[in-house]
């Protein structure tokens, strides 16, 4: 894995691979490497998380990317026949928009190589 990936890597307290019975990260585990690994607080760290997700929730509409790790989009579902599935009658789903995370190519390959 490559050294500036330091989302999802840490010393072992956990995992973010959960089909493998281990727990994933905590959002508390999470900042304490981060300020571990980048030398800030742990105030700080939760600070700028914090300001990453309020950036992300505004901007998705607009595609919201983080450089290595992946995309945020919203994508428009069309309207599609399904089935209730207690009476199996055939049911109109309407159109809805959805929220789309799209992993970036890097992300793809460090975690799978």
């Amino acid at each position: 894995m490559p050294d500036m990936c330091f989302i999802g890597c840490h010393d072992g307290t956990g995992s973010t691979n959960s089909k493998r019975g281990e727990k994933n990260m905590t959002k508390t585990q999470t900042i304490a490497t981060l300020a571990e690994k980048t030398g800030l607080t742990k105030a700080n760290v939760s600070s700028l998380l914090d300001e990453i997700a309020n950036l992300a929730y505004t901007e998705a509409a607009n595609g919201f990317t983080l450089p290595g790790i992946g995309k945020l989009v919203l994508v428009q579902r069309a309207e599609r026949q399904g089935r209730n599935p207690a009476t199996g009658e055939s049911i109109t789903i309407p159109a809805k928009t959805v929220v789309k995370f799209r992993v970036a190519k890097a992300c793809k390959d460090a975690l799978l190589s």
